[in-house]
């Protein structure tokens, strides 16, 4: 499982038809600072986030196991948006918070 926040969109209009219906989303990965690293992964959205929200991406077969991803032809697909992040006993995310602060 991946960590990251999503950063962009894919945009195709000739594709396999079960993959119709799918948002494409381009998730940039985060170390567990929160600090943007150099490697992406574009998945489909099985949760409906959105740009800016930090995600978890499952890859390989179990992408496929996700309830609106089931039976796709992926191997990347965002399962979860994250509320909170802690490590160690710190918080070092809150969703609200960044909410809050825009």
């Amino acid at each position: 499982m991946n960590f990251g926040r999503v950063v962009g969109t894919i945009v195709s209009t000739s594709k396999d038809p079960n993959l119709e219906g799918l948002k494409l989303l381009v998730v940039q990965h985060v170390n567990m600072d929160m600090k943007d690293t150099n490697t992406f992964t574009v998945a489909a959205d099985g949760v409906g986030a959105g740009i800016g929200e930090y995600v978890l991406v499952v890859t390989g077969s179990s992408a496929r196991l996700g309830t609106n991803l089931k039976n796709r032809p992926i191997d990347a697909g965002i399962l979860a948006i994250v509320d909170a992040v802690e490590v160690e006993g710190d918080i070092i995310y809150r969703k609200e918070e960044e909410a809050a602060a825009r």
